[in-house]
């Protein structure tokens, strides 16, 4: 065994073939803190809790003397490495997709979220943060990412001209009955909103809020990319009572501590490459 003040003993490992030891690397190696320390503060903070406010929290139930930068790069780290792990899943998925895009402030600049979810999973599919107004490129390249996840039954949009060009470009084809229905909804027409999506926005917004905003453009993808793992892995959606990644047939996170999980299952993916 192997002794660390803070996360107690680790159990350490004999190598047969080099006769080395070592401590199996769980996402944790080297960390001062225990990783249920580490993963509250990544969960309470894309729930909606300010670094600062959970810096504060630590100390008065803890007695823990943490800053908030030390917070801001448990959460950008652990975002990045569950994320590597995230993206070689295969949900299953119905193929309603409902997109839509939203302004993100960021150094005092409104940025572009592009979004697509999943209607009968609420799974979040495809995104897209840029830092530039809407624009074809855009689009086409946030339409290729809702493809990656298998071609979609049809895809809602609002009236933006930008969607038409694009699911022209990305999901035309010659073949009859393997065209894409795309379904424009014009609000300022048909004075219905695409809720299906905007339920979605409103999480997302009221998170970006809590942040006042982002303040670095490199770390606002990262934060972004958090903030969808949460919705995917983490929550149980108020409508279905599950979580989106269950209804999507991946069923791996059964504790309660989903965060955890999702590391631990990413570092054995790295274990694995060795």
């Amino acid at each position: 065994m192997a002794a660390n003040k803070s996360r107690g003993k680790q159990q350490r490992y004999l190598c047969r073939d080099c006769k080395k030891t070592f401590i199996k690397d769980l996402g944790f190696w080297k960390m001062k803190h225990t990783e249920n320390i580490i993963t509250m503060c990544v969960d309470m903070y894309l729930s909606n809790l300010s670094s600062r406010k959970m810096r504060n929290q630590l100390k008065r139930h803890f007695g823990l003397k943490l800053s908030h930068e030390t917070i801001l790069r448990w959460v950008r780290k652990y975002i990045q490495k569950v994320q590597s792990y995230v993206d070689k899943l295969k949900p299953k998925l119905s193929g309603k997709v409902y997109a839509d895009e939203t302004e993100v402030d960021c150094e005092n600049r409104s940025d572009i979220f592009w979004c697509a979810v999943d209607w009968d999973t609420r799974f979040i599919n495809a995104t897209l943060y840029s830092p530039k107004a809407q624009n074809v490129p855009d689009a086409i390249e946030f339409m290729k990412r809702v493809l990656k996840s298998g071609r979609p039954k049809f895809v809602q949009t609002d009236g933006l001209q930008q969607y038409r060009k694009a699911m022209r470009k990305v999901f035309w084809s010659p073949y009859k009955g393997n065209e894409v229905k795309h379904i424009a909804n014009n609000v300022r027409l048909t004075k219905k909103h695409n809720v299906r999506i905007e339920t979605v926005f409103m999480k997302i917004k009221d998170r970006v809020l809590d942040f006042r905003g982002f303040k670095a453009v490199w770390s606002a993808p990262i934060l972004m990319a958090g903030i969808v793992l949460q919705h995917n892995f983490i929550e149980k959606h108020s409508t279905t009572g599950k979580v989106p990644c269950e209804l999507a047939g991946i069923d791996t996170l059964k504790e309660d501590n989903r965060w955890l999980k999702l590391i631990e299952l990413s570092s054995q993916l790295n274990l694995c490459k060795l």
